[in-house]
């Protein structure tokens, strides 16, 4: 197994009942029986026949103490004859911030009954095997490994990633205590790795790994021990681990994470860790019981990962974290896995369980058994194939909690359905329930019972509590909305669309020709959630007659009742051009996202050039060419050109734009009417700004060209400006707008005089004070905004360290 092949995402197995008692068969007996049987033979001695091999240092001892001296952050390797130490005595490694590598070259297993301390990292390498007894304690300041697998002498004197392997039956075994004060803790064997003791590495890994060749590859924020060739090998934590991070990892072979009373099983983050725990066994066996436990430094909930062949579930099984993660080729949520649930969903943990089809399987997730809970914790089943909720099975919610069913989870587009044959209950619940199924698939919603007073969350952009999508896979998939304009879709992927790129090539050699979804006469009624996806370079060419009035983008035109949410276009570019005269009508408009909204569009984002018609007055903008419903929370930084009513984020405006922003270079000829935000605004703007740059031939404005509605509690901060051979004073060029006539500039709107180069909010029209007018230093300051700024914890906007000119606090995710 590579080490990427070990990071993918989790996968999930069918579980099965277990007792708690079954702890891995005979394993802890006979580990014990070969810890006691050197205990006598330990007793009293000291590591003998050391001498360094590479690298250099000095050994000496004296009194039942042994000190190894290595200069500085140097490495060193030393080859022993034998390395126990007894119950009274002592090893003192005093290598700086270096590290020691300790290899035993002859045939006894190293058993630690006494001290060994380190100023640096310590390595201890014994193929015959390692235990830590009772009475053992090892206290490292950097790294301590224990391992019965070798790694050449060149490979760890040159740092860098390291490759153990080796076929020895020796196993490792702690039941004293470890702990390093500033590292990381490696138990790594072929055949066992056993912790019935104490380890402690608050600011690193703690990670137990059987294979026969594993490679470590440091890091500072994610696990670092990969098992590439298996062993079929047994990891058993039944002691107390607790780190930063812990990494349990078996591969092919089995993992006993038995954490018993108490959350044994502790991450607990650092600033740079978040609070993270693996058990991996992608072809092997887990077996959980107790209460596993990760957090992040700050408090919050961390993640915990399961992934197995197959899973068992005691019956005190749960986690406590923010993110649960079971993943199994194929998954029956029967009653012990509904209860390990159940119990972790009721401590606020979020679960997502999935099948995920590997290794052969069928990639079915059914849910044999009740699941109910209470509280806001979230619940995702997802399946390679398909989900079923089996006969006579509830699945219900009391609180916010949100339930998602996932089939073709891999976004294949292999008629992946979901069938609820049982009952979803969120009439008592104020959260969301989704159910995702392939665009061949199907969908079965069977007994659903809603919150008859739920109402969506501010921009959320959910129009029903319970919602089933059509997952979009591919820009075929994307297409074929078109077919029903109406439907509910979701990306289940980001999308390719480079084969729309038509500048460079014809539909007959490759290329497609996609059509605008909607147009006025059938606009798009439906929901489409991007899911937090992205449509990668939708580059369109469209050709118009002057006779046509489609509008152009992703979406034509999105009705009133339609709703576009959590997408990106990256990349984008769309050209459009109509062959007419100078002083023909254009009602045409053009947008990266959509031409014409009249809808909702919540959380959006394009980035990418536009470039729209030569002649005329078209709207055109970023992400979208007329705007007369709602855009809130969404921005761009497309570059517009060349001609028309151009503004970053939309052309023309007579809508609400709240919440958003233009980075956007607007630029053009001389038919272009340039805005940072907007071209022209007959609607309302609210707390949005613009801070690229505005070129205009003869005029232009730093948040709108042309201003006849309102705007309050918004900004400018990108430069306005003329060709370069205009004077100071010609043209009509605004911090604000170019033209105020019979609009509202409020008083809490300003813009950087310094920044936009303008002295004036209008370059013609209604002025806002002189005071508004602010130089950079003062839009870096909070106070320089009146009261209604809301800079507080909660408020819309926040001053990051440095900066110079707000935010809105939904673009740092506070």
């Amino acid at each position: 197994m590579s080490p990427s092949s070990s990071s993918r995402p989790m996968q999930r197995a069918p579980s099965r009942p277990q007792s708690s008692r079954r702890t891995a068969p005979g394993i802890v007996v006979s580990l014990l029986g070969l810890s006691l049987a050197h205990a006598a033979f330990a007793a009293g001695v000291l590591p003998q026949g050391g001498h360094y091999v590479a690298g250099a240092g000095t050994i000496a001892g004296q009194c039942g103490a042994l000190t190894i001296t290595q200069p500085g952050s140097t490495r060193g390797v030393i080859n022993w004859t034998s390395f126990s130490i007894g119950r009274s005595n002592t090893v003192t490694f005093n290598n700086g911030s270096g590290a020691t590598l300790n290899r035993v070259t002859a045939s006894a297993p190293s058993v630690l009954l006494g001290s060994l301390n380190a100023t640096g990292s310590v390595y201890l390498i014994n193929p015959q095997g390692i235990v830590v007894g009772r009475s053992g304690v090892i206290s490292a300041g950097g790294r301590f490994v224990a391992s019965t697998l070798d790694l050449p002498d060149t490979t760890f004197m040159n740092g860098g990633p390291l490759t153990f392997s080796g076929t020895s039956n020796g196993k490792v075994v702690n039941l004293g205590k470890i702990s390093s004060s500033g590292g990381d803790i490696f138990l790594i064997a072929r055949d066992v790795v056993l912790n019935d003791g104490v380890v402690s590495a608050p600011n690193g890994t703690a990670e137990y790994v059987v294979g026969q060749q594993v490679m470590l590859s440091d890091s500072s924020s994610g696990r670092q021990l990969f098992v590439q060739t298996g062993s079929k090998g047994t990891v058993v934590d039944r002691g107390t681990t607790q780190a930063a991070q812990i990494n349990l990892e078996a591969a092919d072979g089995n993992i006993y994470a038995l954490a018993g009373g108490g959350s044994r099983i502790r991450a607990t983050g650092t600033a740079t860790r978040d609070g993270h725990i693996w058990l991996v066994a992608d072809s092997g066996h887990v077996t959980q019981q107790g209460t596993i436990a990760a957090k992040n430094v700050d408090g919050s909930g961390g993640t915990v990962d399961t992934l197995a062949a197959t899973l068992t579930f005691a019956h005190d099984a749960a986690v406590q974290a923010g993110l649960w993660n079971v993943a199994t080729p194929s998954f029956t949520v029967d009653r012990a896995t509904a209860h390990a649930f159940m119990r972790s969903l009721n401590n606020g943990t979020s679960v997502d369980a999935s099948a995920t089809g590997t290794n052969g399987a069928s990639g079915d997730l059914t849910v044999a058994s009740n699941l109910r809970w209470t509280g806001p914790a979230s619940l995702s089943l997802a399946a390679a194939h398909d989900v079923t909720i089996a006969p006579g099975t509830t699945l219900r919610n009391t609180g916010s909690g949100n339930l998602s069913l996932r089939a073709d989870s891999t976004a294949i587009d292999n008629a992946g359905s979901v069938a609820n044959h049982g009952t979803i209950d969120w009439s008592n619940s104020t959260g969301t329930v989704s159910a995702l199924y392939d665009m061949n698939g199907s969908y079965t919603p069977g007994t659903i019972l809603p919150n008859t007073a739920w109402t969506a969350a501010p921009f959320s952009g959910l129009v029903t509590q319970v919602t089933g999508y059509r997952l979009i896979n591919s820009l075929t998939d994307l297409q074929n909305i078109s077919l029903d304009l109406a439907g509910n879709y979701a990306l289940g992927k980001d999308i390719d669309a480079s084969a729309t790129d038509l500048s460079s090539r014809s539909v007959s050699s490759g290329g497609v020709d996609f059509i605008p979804l909607g147009n006025a006469a059938s606009p798009f009624s439906g929901q489409f959630d991007g899911m937090g996806h992205v449509i990668d370079h939708f580059n369109e060419l469209e050709n118009f007659s002057p006779s046509e009035t489609r509008s152009a983008g992703l979406f034509g035109e999105i009705g009133s009742a339609g709703v576009v949410r959590n997408v990106g276009m990256t990349n984008s570019l769309l050209i459009a051009v109509q062959n007419v005269g100078i002083n023909q009508p254009f009602p045409i408009a053009y947008g990266i996202l959509a031409g014409r909204n009249l809808g909702l569009i919540t959380y959006a984002y394009t980035t990418g050039g536009r470039s729209a018609p030569h002649y005329g007055n078209v709207p055109i903008g970023g992400l979208v060419g007329i705007n007369d419903g709602v855009i809130e929370r969404s921005w761009s930084s497309a570059s517009v050109g060349d001609a028309g009513e151009a503004g970053g984020l939309a052309g023309g405006n007579s809508g609400l734009i709240l919440q958003s922003f233009s980075t956007s270079d607007v630029s053009g000829n001389v038919f272009i009417s340039p805005g940072g935000l907007v071209s022209t605004n007959g609607g309302t703007i609210s707390q949005s700004y613009a801070a690229g740059n505005v070129l205009g031939l003869f005029a232009a404005g730093g948040l709108a060209y042309a201003n006849s509605g309102v705007i309050e509690q918004s900004f400018a901060a990108g430069p306005v400006r003329g060709p370069s051979y205009q004077g100071p004073d010609y043209g009509t060029y605004g911090g604000i707008v170019a033209y105020s006539v019979g609009g509202t500039l409020a008083s809490n709107v300003y813009w950087d005089k310094e920044t936009t180069t303008r002295m004036v909010s209008s370059g013609y029209g209604s002025q806002l004070p002189a005071s508004n007018g602010l130089t950079t230093a003062q839009m870096g300051n909070p106070s320089s905004f009146d009261a209604s700024w809301d800079f507080s914890p909660t408020g819309v906007w926040v001053m990051p360290a440095g900066a110079s000119h707000p935010i809105l606090r939904w673009q740092s995710g506070q």
